[in-house]
């Protein structure tokens, strides 16, 4: 059974990229895609890796950046990474020159050489990549393994599809006994609890920059309609804190211009200042747009409160632990279901309505300082990792 079906999905992978090729060709003009999608889908400029070393996949930039405590403990010599993201590659890159997109399931045939071990990060089901992984001898692990409120249903709506998957996957290391649980009904098999990876490193500031005077709000990881209800609330503040100073830095590099002019006529309308960082790395107007990556943790350094996106917008929220590590006080929207655990994990952040964060940042005097109340053990990932060295 398992044969044919890894015979169906193969042959169902390779007909999806035929009839996908007219829409892959005219998205790889587009900015966002220009590198990843001619990567992953027509392997330009991406060989294969090196054989028999331990290779790690991680989707975006911040699970990129989860992963370094695992990366720093094992043989740089030894270290594989891959993504699918272009900020996911500006992350790994950093850990190793074996660094790639992962490409498209049906290349991963001639692509895919023999490694120790594969380590997936959270829910990054790729059926090929765990199958071909595994029977070319990698030890396969799924790390950081989460099952949202929201996604369970989905994923059990077709647990057949999940079981023939696990089928190939040794180990499973879940963030908490929920997950372990929603997991295991899916065949997950040999399941640890081991906690939020995320919360095991976070990023040190890099820098030391000078704080303004005034009260610094940081507008962080924001999402397209996000930016208008943040601006909306700061005018709203700026006219009880005149020295007031908001740090705007949306989630994504290509939506920089967009958010620089949507904040450059905000702040014509209300007569602020307004700045891009990348032309002029100080704090010293009323709305500075951080349109630099990598630079967010500093901002958090000096900020006092965090409104935290990707939750006003149901997108599932960010990280909110690397702001309470500096005893921010936080605010964020109530869409943040894929990151719950972390927010469990949080004393003190304020849970609002998009359409209440004037009000509830008006009422900042009374908000708490955060704490990061629990963090996580890589020991079990660790050793088993070291036992295939």
């Amino acid at each position: 059974m398992e044969k044919f079906f890894f015979f169906l999905y193969s042959l169902f992978s390779f007909l999806f990229y035929i009839l996908a090729l007219p829409f892959l060709v005219l998205l790889s003009f587009k900015t966002k895609y220009k590198e990843s999608l001619p990567s992953r889908f027509f392997l330009w400029h991406n060989k294969p890796f090196k054989p028999d070393g331990i290779w790690f996949h991680s989707c975006s930039f911040g699970e990129a950046k989860a992963i370094k405590p695992l990366v720093d403990r094992l043989p740089k010599a030894q270290l594989r990474m891959s993504t699918t993201t272009q900020t996911g590659l500006q992350v790994i890159e950093s850990y190793t020159s074996q660094s790639r997109y992962l490409p498209f399931e049906p290349w991963l045939f001639g692509w895919l050489k023999p490694q120790k071990a594969l380590v997936v990060m959270e829910a990054e089901f790729w059926y090929l990549l765990f199958a071909l992984a595994q029977k070319r001898g990698a030890k396969t692990l799924l790390i950081n393994a989460r099952m949202s409120d929201r996604s369970f249903p989905k994923y059990q709506k077709i647990g057949w599809f999940y079981r023939h998957i696990f089928k190939h996957i040794d180990e499973v290391y879940a963030q908490t006994e929920v997950d372990r649980a929603r997991l295991e009904s899916l065949g997950a098999r040999n399941v640890s609890v081991t906690g939020n990876i995320k919360l095991s490193y976070l990023p040190a500031v890099t820098r030391k920059i000078e704080k303004p005077s005034g009260l610094v709000v940081c507008g962080a990881s924001t999402h397209e309609g996000e930016e208008g209800v943040i601006l909306e609330a700061f005018a709203a503040l700026k006219k009880e804190q005149k020295d007031a100073v908001l740090l705007l830095v949306p989630r994504h590099p290509e939506r920089f211009d967009k958010v620089a002019q949507m904040a450059e006529t905000f702040a014509l309308q209300h007569a602020f200042t307004a700045q891009r960082y990348s032309q002029n790395a100080v704090l010293r107007s009323d709305i500075v747009l951080i349109d630099v990556l990598g630079e967010l943790v500093n901002m958090y350094a000096v900020s006092d409160i965090v409104i935290l996106g990707g939750a006003f917008e149901p997108i599932g929220g960010h990280n909110a632990a690397e702001a309470a590590q500096f005893g921010c006080k936080i605010i964020s929207g109530k869409h943040y279901f894929n990151q719950k655990d972390i927010f469990e994990a949080i004393e003190g952040i304020a849970i609002v309505e998009a359409g209440n964060l004037s009000k509830r940042l008006l009422q900042y005097g009374v908000l708490k300082p955060t704490r990061i109340k629990s963090k996580s053990d890589l020991t079990p990932i660790l050793e088993s990792l070291e036992r295939v060295l």
